[in-house]
């Protein structure tokens, strides 16, 4: 592809992406502007569903920094410390304080659909090597496991 390619954030692309969230099982999609995995930085948008469960995480080796703008919908971003205590949580989205927030490396973190669905557009640092991308929390359970569900209604309680 070429260096200078452009790509518009448009109302089809989000509908697009969003029906195929609809169609996974995790309830969300990821859409790449970036042309490889070794590109720096990553940019995509990460569209959530209303109960998808991602497991809360940093990145820590190597160090990268993750920033999320929200472009439609709600989300709740909830940061950790090293114990699985909620220290900080952050409703983004149009009519709350702020519509988006930069994790510095090695920041426990994750995020939720306040809305039915929320469209995201997310930049971190590359290249994506999925082997080393995350560090999963010991302290929250893994995507899959059967907690997922009553760990994220805990963290969603004060929200509703």
């Amino acid at each position: 592809m070429s260096a200078n390619r452009v790509q518009l954030m448009t109302p089809a692309l989000f509908d697009r992406v969003l029906h195929q969230a609809r169609q996974s099982p995790r309830q969300r999609m990821n859409f790449n502007f970036h042309a490889t995995l070794d590109e720096n930085p990553s940019r995509l948008l990460n569209v959530l569903l209303r109960g998808t469960y991602i497991t809360p995480h940093r990145h820590s080796d190597p160090p990268k920094s993750e920033s999320f703008v929200v472009l439609e919908g709600r989300i709740a971003v909830f940061i950790f410390d090293d114990t699985g205590r909620v220290a900080e949580r952050h409703a983004l989205g149009r009519g709350d304080a702020a519509l988006g927030i930069d994790i510095a490396p090695g920041i426990w973190h994750t995020a939720a659909a306040l809305s039915d669905h929320a469209v995201c557009f997310e930049v971190k640092p590359g290249p994506y090597v999925q082997a080393v991308d995350k560090e999963f929390a010991p302290w929250a359970p893994r995507e899959g496991d059967p907690r997922c569900a009553a760990y994220l209604e805990t963290l969603l309680c004060d929200f509703k």
